[in-house]
C-alpha cells in the first residue's frame, strides 16, 4: 500500500535540491552548453525545464491553497518561453533559484495548510504530499540526467527512489506504449522491496502492486532502475549488471517506455 508522508517528501525534496546545486552550480558555459542525456536538449536546457517547472509547480501550490482551477496551459508556455529565452549560464543560475524558492514557498505553510490542501490535477484530487512527490520525481530524474553524463554508472538516490517507485502505478499509464504482444510480467525490486504486476496488452500498460501468479515472465532489478526504465532512462550502457529478465527482452520493455 502507497502510504505518503508530507514530511518525508519535504526532506527528500530538500536532499534533491542540495543534489541540483552540486550537479549545475561548478559548471562553467561550454559545460552547460554540453548534451545532457535527455534527446536534444543541452544541461542548460535541462537545467531551464528544472526552472520553468518550479514555478509551474508553486502556481498548483496557489491553485491548491486558494480553492481555485489550475492554472491554464497558456500560462504554462508563457513560462516556458521566458526561461527559454535565457542565457545558458542564467538559465542554471536561475534554475537553482528557482528551486529553493519553491521549497521555502513550500515550507512556508501552516500546517493547517498543508493538511486542508487539496487540487484536482492530473487526472485525480491530489494530496500536498501527492504533489510534492511528483516534484520530487521530475528533479531527482532530471538532475540524474545532468549527473550521468560525468559519471555513466550514476544512480537515482535511494530516499527519492524509496518515495517514486510507489507512484508508479499511476506513472505507467502515462508512460507506457502499447507493445503488441501480451504479457503478464512479474516485477520484485530491492532497495527497497517491492512487489507488481506489469502487463502489456494490445490496447495498453498497467502497473499493479502486488504479485499474481497468472504471470508470463518476470523481471528483477533495483527499484532505482525500474524508476528509469518506466522513464526511459534504462538503455543498455546504464543497466545496472543485476537486472534479470526472464521470458520477455529487456529492449521490448524499453520500446514500452521510451521516456518523457
Amino acid at each position: 500500500m502507497d502510504t505518503l508522508s508530507y514530511d518525508d517528501v519535504l526532506a527528500a525534496l530538500r536532499r534533491t535540491q542540495e543534489r541540483l546545486v552540486a550537479a549545475l552550480a561548478p559548471l562553467s558555459g561550454d559545460q552547460l552548453a554540453a548534451d545532457s542525456y535527455c534527446d536534444d536538449w543541452t544541461i542548460a536546457q535541462v537545467a531551464s525545464h528544472m526552472g520553468s517547472a518550479s514555478e509551474i509547480f508553486g502556481g498548483l501550490v496557489e491553485a491548491g491553497l486558494s480553492g481555485g482551477p489550475v492554472p491554464p496551459a497558456e500560462s504554462n508556455q508563457a513560462i516556458w518561453d521566458r526561461w527559454n529565452a535565457k542565457a545558458p549560464d542564467q538559465q542554471a543560475v536561475d534554475a537553482i533559484r528557482a528551486a529553493a524558492g519553491f521549497i521555502a514557498h513550500v515550507e512556508a505553510l501552516t500546517p493547517e495548510q498543508t493538511a486542508a490542501w487539496r487540487l484536482r490535477v492530473y487526472g485525480a484530487e491530489r494530496t500536498l504530499a501527492e504533489l510534492l512527490r511528483m516534484r520530487l520525481a521530475e528533479q531527482a530524474v532530471h538532475t540524474w540526467d545532468i549527473v550521468v553524463m560525468a559519471d555513466p554508472s550514476a544512480a537515482l538516490p535511494e530516499d527519492a527512489t524509496a518515495l517514486m517507485v510507489d507512484a508508479l502505478p499511476m506513472m505507467v499509464g502515462y508512460a507506457g506504449r502499447t507493445a503488441g504482444d501480451s504479457a503478464h510480467i512479474a516485477v520484485s525490486t530491492e532497495q527497497p522491496e517491492r512487489a507488481f504486476l506489469l502487463e502489456l496488452t494490445e490496447t495498453g500498460v498497467r502497473l499493479a502492486p502486488g504479485p499474481d501468479s497468472a504471470t508470463t515472465a518476470e523481471l528483477r532489478l533495483p527499484a532505482e532502475a525500474l524508476v528509469r526504465l518506466v522513464y526511459g532512462r534504462l538503455d543498455p550502457e546504464h543497466t545496472p549488471p543485476s537486472v534479470e529478465a526472464k521470458g520477455v527482452e529487456l529492449d521490448t520493455l524499453r520500446g514500452v517506455f521510451r521516456g518523457f
